[in-house]
């Protein structure tokens, strides 16, 4: 699905992305120190305070579950309805098919590069949902792909979860 996305596109779609968005994207260059990405050791929870209730961490597995969900912040809880951690990809997705879902974290993979994704979708359960969504690349080696980062603004957000302790 997004095999035609050249990285000039992907930078395109950062710099107009939410500012948020391109924060997290600028920390995490800062933490490749020259190389082409980060180790998950490098990213510091306490250097994205600000921006923990909308990060995602998604394992990448070598089995057919391929994707799965590591830790899901409060806000991506609150905004699903409900908290896919330990799940794959494929069993949880929030994309407006699971081709959809699964292509942006095969792209990552295989470019081993970021991917942004900025268009209006439909969700599984029939919402409109219109996000600044970033994957960013994270590897135990510097070369495979092991963990993807995953961070979103939403521009018109509403919970399926109403909860006290979320807040945006």
């Amino acid at each position: 699905m997004y095999e035609d996305v050249s990285e000039e596109e992907v930078e395109h779609r950062i710099i107009s992305s939410h500012e948020s968005v391109r924060a997290v994207v600028a920390y995490w260059r800062k933490k490749c120190g020259g190389g082409l990405m980060p180790r998950r050791a490098d990213i510091d929870p306490a250097d994205l305070k600000p921006y923990l209730p909308c990060i995602i961490l998604v394992d990448v597995v070598p089995d057919e579950r391929r994707f799965v969900y590591r830790l899901v912040g409060t806000h991506e809880v609150a905004g699903r309805g409900f908290d896919p951690t330990g799940l794959s990809v494929r069993e949880a997705f929030y994309a407006e098919s699971e081709e959809a879902g699964l292509s942006t974290y095969e792209y990552v993979v295989r470019e081993r590069r970021p991917f942004c994704f900025r268009d209006p979708y439909v969700t599984p359960d029939n919402w409109y949902e219109h996000e600044d969504t970033v994957y960013l690349p994270l590897s135990a080696d510097g070369t495979v792909v092991n963990m993807i980062l995953v961070y979103s603004h939403s521009l018109d957000f509403k919970p399926r979860i109403i909860d006290s302790l979320i807040m945006r």
